[in-house]
């Protein structure tokens, strides 16, 4: 009985030790640690010309927002359109929305940095905007059924291609697309595309995203963040931010 018990308990140890080791493979780069703020990153040629068909690349990563009207290329579907019209940046100032988080296809292309923690089996994204958590699924597990409750973060699910990491996110709660009016509903699904760069020194993300419901193409963006020694820190959303503006 102690020799199955011993012999048990190694295998246990080598199963861990496995899942560590193909965490961090070669072929698996370990993603894990502090990213400093997300920022607009030049587009890679070559992912570019193997992007869908109908495809934009939005310029507007980072601490870049497009003005009033512009929406990067992406066609709207009418009701959208006359939501974008409609939209003024007082709307979301005031108590009950200025502390609402957007959705991840606009919070991952944000001026803020995250922390990543990496395991065989789940990637978690830990990022400063508005405290938001994603977990992304490694254990070839499908999405819920459509009628599963929509959240800001999603339902992510990722594989390995090669030493790129692909998530695929549906489940996404209506939000924003671009900080000007353009919003996405229920309906929008997100695929990302990320890998290390300069030496590993920087995270990339192609982020690809559509919604038939809300825009006639698709979008992308180029992504990057530079990794660093630092910590995040509670984001501490305090809605009387939009009284203090009421006062303006």
């Amino acid at each position: 009985m102690r020799l199955v018990w011993i012999g048990a308990a190694c295998l246990v140890a080598a199963s861990a030790v496995l899942a560590d080791a193909n965490a961090q493979s070669p072929a698996r780069p370990n993603l894990s640690g502090f990213w400093g703020a997300g920022r607009q990153t030049p587009p890679d040629a070559a992912l570019v010309k193997a992007l869908p068909p109908n495809t934009v690349v939005l310029a507007d990563a980072g601490a870049i927002e497009f003005p009033v009207g512009e929406f990067g290329g992406l066609r709207l579907k009418p009701a959208a359109a006359s939501a974008a019209k409609a939209w003024k940046p007082e709307h979301e100032m005031t108590i009950e929305r200025v502390c609402l988080p957007p959705s991840i296809v606009y919070a991952m292309q944000g001026p803020f940095p995250m922390e990543i923690h990496q395991t065989s089996d789940m990637i978690v994204m830990r990022l400063e905007y508005y405290d938001m958590v994603r977990l992304i699924f490694l254990d070839g597990r499908p999405h819920p059924p459509a009628n599963a409750p929509h959240t800001k973060v999603g339902h992510s699910v990722g594989r390995w291609d090669g030493s790129t990491l692909i998530v695929d996110t549906t489940h996404l709660s209506a939000s924003t697309i671009t900080n000007n009016g353009l919003s996405h509903t229920d309906k929008v699904h997100v695929i990302e595309r990320f890998w290390l760069a300069n030496g590993g020194k920087t995270l990339m993300m192609l982020q690809e995203f559509e919604d038939p419901d809300a825009i006639e193409n698709r979008g992308a963006r180029f992504v990057g963040w530079d990794r660093g020694n630092d910590f995040i820190y509670p984001y501490e959303c305090d809605p009387s931010f939009a009284v203090n503006y009421q006062k303006k």
